[in-house]
């Protein structure tokens, strides 16, 4: 019985479309919002969006991703290339 590891989305992404990146560009707008203009509605404006944005690609994005099945086949394509040290 041959046990398959889970592919991990974010092996795929450059650094600055990891997790770490898109809390800290996230945290950075709605504080960056406050320390600017100190008003209340208008962060709150700001940050829903951003917050939107970030739990679509932190929560929704890799769960789609991994259930469409393209990263088992992308990994199959790559397991059939010939080893080049072979």
């Amino acid at each position: 019985m041959s046990e398959r590891k889970s592919i991990s989305p974010w092996k795929f992404k450059p650094w600055w479309c990891q997790p770490w990146s898109i809390l800290l560009t996230g945290t950075m707008l709605i504080s960056g919002s406050w320390v600017i203009f100190k008003i209340v509605w208008l962060t709150v404006l700001i940050a829903i969006p951003v917050v939107i944005w970030m739990g679509f690609f932190l929560l929704i994005w890799p769960q789609l991703i991994i259930r469409s099945g393209i990263l088992e086949s992308y990994q199959l394509s790559k397991d059939e290339i010939p080893d080049q040290n072979s």
